[in-house]
């Protein structure tokens, strides 16, 4: 689909609702479509990649011709110019927006920053000009108590109240709905709630090797991940951690294990430690749950090995440090996992007991896998950090509401 996305402004300039425009524009460029951005001002070389921009210098909030009648709009008066201006606004951007499959105009439709190009949009709506248009809302002028002196009864101000069957209107929240809803005079339900997002890999600054990972090990549905960034010898005691994650999986949750590092593929004793694992992870029904690092194949005969850095990303994207060791010299993952903010559970070694102290979760040799599981459970479900965060991986990126949300108002309802 070809699709016009409409704001004052465009980045480089820095806003709430530009890094949300960005957004959109990514993932819908990723998902094949044609997209140009319509804004005042704005820079192509700072778009997504493959995103047109077009550029019309009164849609600007700060455009001098803008300022001046905005000086007067918010004094109750109506410029003289603001008709010529509207008309000259709705003439530059019929040609652009004519042959778009949807139209998405930012606030345009509820701020009150440029009212000659609210009216300008309402304008090629009536005459047919404009063929499926969504009017998304971040803010309204009339509900705000910081800018509703702004505004006043009449035209053009009663058009950022104006509710138009023939536009589909979204709101970032549950509240704004609401505040719509009133204000247009509609029931609730004809206004869509679609939330902003976060893309974690550029959050949490995931190198694409790392990203690559993520979704392999589908992280983003995961109720608790745990993170072992151990080699695979028997010292680790993974098969311990199998046994944890299928008691896990038991309870109802759907838990991750990320074991980082390799066998050491010298050592036969170390190889048939690991193929021990894997039969074992067949037979306790954890395959998609347990995943090794090195068995994600760079190609033929080429199991992947990661260095530090990968593995330090991938302590950002894990939920919890888990070493159930028989024995550690030490145990540095205990204080890497310090220094990422990382909680830690793990047996009693060195780093645990002594650095770590009270501000770990340390648990007995002989604690059996019922025990672990049912302690990480109840941390998960006791941790409010932990379930806002498992809350906006499995719902809030970018990537879910995507295609969850946005994808499906445009396929479904274009004409």
């Amino acid at each position: 689909m070809r699709i016009a996305i409409m704001h004052y402004t465009a980045p480089p300039s820095v806003g709430g609702v530009e890094a949300v425009l960005t957004a959109h524009t990514r993932w819908l460029v990723k998902a094949g479509h044609e997209v140009t951005i319509i804004a005042g001002d704005g820079a192509a070389a700072a778009l997504p990649a493959g995103a047109g921009l077009a550029l019309v210098p009164e849609m600007a909030s700060r455009h001098p011709e803008v300022l001046a009648a905005s000086s007067e709009l918010e004094q109750g008066r109506v410029p003289a110019a603001f008709e010529e201006l509207a008309v000259r606004l709705a003439g530059k951007l019929e040609p652009l927006l004519r042959a778009s499959d949807w139209v998405i105009a930012h606030n345009i439709f509820t701020k009150h920053f440029n009212l000659p190009l609210t009216a300008a949009l309402h304008r090629l709506l009536d005459s047919g000009k404009v063929r499926n248009c969504i009017a998304w809302c971040h803010d309204s002028t009339w509900t705000s108590p910081h800018s509703r002196s702004k505004v006043h009864p009449g035209y053009p101000w009663d058009l950022l109240r104006t509710y138009r069957s023939d536009v589909v209107h979204v709101a970032v929240s549950r509240r704004r709905q609401k505040e719509l809803s009133e204000l247009f005079g509609c029931p609730a339900e004809r206004i869509s709630v679609i939330y902003n997002g976060v893309d974690p890999g550029e959050l949490l600054g995931l190198s694409g090797e790392s990203q690559s990972l993520v979704d392999q090990f589908n992280v983003a549905q995961s109720d608790l991940v745990l993170l072992m960034p151990v080699r695979v010898t028997q010292a680790k005691n993974i098969e311990f951690a199998l046994q944890v994650v299928a008691t896990l999986k038991r309870r109802g949750l759907r838990p991750s294990l990320i074991v980082t590092g390799p066998p050491d593929p010298h050592d036969a004793l170390s190889l048939s430690y690991y193929q021990g694992l894997l039969a074992l992870r067949r037979q306790l029904g954890v395959e998609q749950e347990v995943r090794f690092v090195y068995e994600t194949s760079l190609g033929p005969g080429q199991p992947r090995t990661v260095g530090p850095r990968v593995v330090g990303e991938l302590f950002r994207v894990s939920d919890v440090l888990f070493m159930p060791s028989h024995r550690e010299g030490f145990g540095m993952p205990v204080v890497e996992a310090g220094l990422v903010g990382l909680p830690v559970f793990c047996a009693a070694i060195p780093a645990g007991e002594e650095i770590g102290g009270e501000d770990v979760t340390t648990f007995a040799a002989d604690a059996t896998p019922a025990e672990v599981a049912a302690r990480l459970a109840a941390w998960a479900e006791a941790s409010a950090i932990h379930r806002l965060r498992r809350r906006v991986r499995q719902s809030l990126t970018w990537d879910q509401l995507f295609r969850r949300e946005i994808l499906p108002l445009l396929e479904g309802k274009a004409s």
